[in-house]
């Protein structure tokens, strides 16, 4: 079985976690601290402040802006679960926007529609890997006096231009084993502003800006020691994994084009995508539906993932809760019943590139 993906841990990675069991301290502590400034620089902002996991660093994102009851965020219906938790567990409100047909991401047009007097926070998804429409949203939340909290969980080095995600205001990252960067478990907040991430790190820490002096309400959101040795070698190679990344999708593209039934992933202009996923959609034109063409792909070795089968709000648990106010995304149910990743990851050698695209077109047809 080819995977969909594939964990690769190096041998520096090895020795980093053994120096940490040596020395004694398993918390956070100066490994932590050498992890922070390594994905600050490469996301080229002022500070970067690790939590323990993707969600939290959302969570604490919004906390540390003073979001509560009464207060709205506008975000994607199409993205992980993890994205509306966030919203919910900070005590806020979830408005949605469809998506762009092609990206996957946000409309900035229906962000602006659906933002009332009462939002505060943009959280645009960038799904699978690509940037969403960053500087049409920027300019949204400049207009409106609103701060930008990217979701930013699949796309580690990601860039508008020459501008990296998570440097629009707040940036949350994930680390979790599947990620382009992991730790195992482990997220990060991202910023510009002194103020907010000093606000996280007292969040994080139970609340205590030294020893038993407590300047406010806090957490447990820390990452561990051995988490940031886990992940440190990989952000020292992240332009390399990325580039890596980038072949494995031009080579796909190239390979499965001219297909009937089959839309590729594309790259807006001005973006660069670091395909978390390549994403594919099975349209009305092929010759057998989704599932069914992802079952033919599981019998042939080839893994697959279907990210995501619903909307993030279409699950009992959501559909009558009071914060959550659900709408008609056309664009987004679209993709719900279209989408299917192929194998992209760094690991895959060039034959396994061939496989997975001579069985696609064997079963499509192409």
């Amino acid at each position: 079985m080819i995977p969909i993906s594939a964990v690769d841990i190096d041998e520096e990675s090895e020795r980093l976690v053994l120096e940490v069991l040596r020395s004694g301290r398993l918390a956070q502590g100066p490994m932590v601290e050498r992890f922070e400034d390594s994905f600050a620089r490469l996301c080229g902002v002022d500070h970067a402040v690790a939590v323990a996991n993707g969600t939290v660093s959302l969570v604490a994102s919004l906390q540390a802006l003073g979001l509560g009851p009464g207060d709205e965020v506008v975000t994607s219906p199409f993205t992980f679960v993890a994205t509306l938790n966030a919203i919910l567990e900070a005590g806020a409100t979830a408005r949605f926007a469809d998506i762009e047909p092609d990206t996957f991401t946000v409309q900035p047009d229906a962000v602006g529609a659906a933002c009332t007097e009462r939002t505060r926070v943009l959280m645009p998804v960038h799904l699978y890997g690509q940037p969403a429409s960053m500087d049409e949203l920027a300019s949204l939340a400049a207009r409106h006096d609103l701060t930008i909290v990217e979701d930013a969980a699949q796309a580690h080095g990601a860039k508008v231009g020459a501008r990296r995600v998570g440097s629009y205001g707040l940036g949350s990252f994930s680390f979790y084993a599947t990620k382009n960067i992991t730790t195992g478990e482990g997220g990060i907040v991202t910023t510009d502003d002194s103020a907010l991430a000093d606000r996280i790190r007292l969040l994080r820490n139970q609340g205590m800006r030294a020893r038993y002096q407590y300047e406010v309400a806090g957490h447990n959101y820390r990452m561990t020691e051995l988490q940031a040795a886990i992940g440190l070698p990989q952000l020292a190679r992240a332009d390399a994994l990325i580039e890596r990344r980038q072949r494995n999708a031009a080579r796909l593209t190239d390979g499965l084009a001219g297909v009937d039934g089959l839309a590729l992933p594309m790259v807006r202009t001005g973006r660069s995508h670091v395909w978390h996923q390549y994403t594919v959609r099975i349209t009305d034109e092929a010759r057998l539906g989704r599932d069914d063409f992802t079952a033919a792909l599981a019998d042939r070795g080839i893994g697959c993932g279907v990210y995501y089968p619903k909307l993030v709000f279409d699950y009992d648990c959501y559909r009558d809760h009071p914060r959550v106010v659900a709408g008609n995304f056309p664009v987004a149910i679209r993709a719900t019943e279209q989408v299917v990743a192929l194998p992209v990851h760094p690991q895959l050698t060039e034959a396994e590139l061939d496989q997975i695209v001579t069985t696609v077109r064997d079963i499509l047809g192409g």
